[in-house]
């Protein structure tokens, strides 16, 4: 094993995909386990910015846990991507090229990165391309909602979040540090 190695089995990738909600706390739940062990964890996040949730707040107290957000702040509508929109996406997906390259991270969330792929802000062979460059030992994840095929064919874990009942089906109101 290489200077990179992590522990034994380490180096897989998963995807977290699924109409339900949960896809980003599920990757941050496997963030703090991991942290929690001494693995030094990178998050980038497609399609978000100045972000406030409750996994975001948490991640920058800890300290071992580094987000870093790449989106225009505007929701992407049937109109398509826009310019800007396809610019941040290629600039984080440069950025987790950067952070595999430079040995920084042991656990390396992709959030959103399926939605950036289904919406056109990027290729899945373009993310396939940045995958195939983790070094031994680096764990990688790939979340939201409409994971492409390709995604799926290459993971090693693949979770399905469902969901069966939630307020918001009443009309209810997201609620801080619940839903965000």
């Amino acid at each position: 094993m290489g200077p990179m190695a992590g522990p034994a089995g380490t180096g897989r990738v998963h995807v977290i995909t699924g109409p339900g909600r949960g896809k980003t706390t599920s990757a941050f739940g496997l963030a703090m386990r991991a942290a929690g062990h001494g693995l030094r964890v990178c998050v980038v996040q497609f399609m978000k910015t100045g972000e406030t949730t409750g996994e975001v707040l948490s991640a920058r107290k800890l300290g071992d846990i580094t987000v870093e957000q790449f989106g225009t702040g505007r929701f992407v509508g049937p109109e398509g991507p826009s310019e800007d929109d396809r610019r941040c996406a290629s600039d984080g997906l440069a950025r987790a090229k950067d952070m595999l390259r430079s040995g920084e991270c042991r656990l390396l969330i992709l959030d959103e990165v399926n939605v950036a792929v289904h919406v056109g802000l990027l290729k899945a062979s373009e993310v396939l391309a940045v995958v195939d460059l983790a070094p031994e030992g680096v764990e990688i994840v790939l979340t939201g909602r409409d994971a492409p095929r390709e995604f799926l064919e290459r993971a090693d874990y693949v979770s399905v979040i469902e969901s069966l009942k939630h307020p918001f089906d009443q009309g209810l109101e997201a609620r801080k540090g619940i839903e965000w």
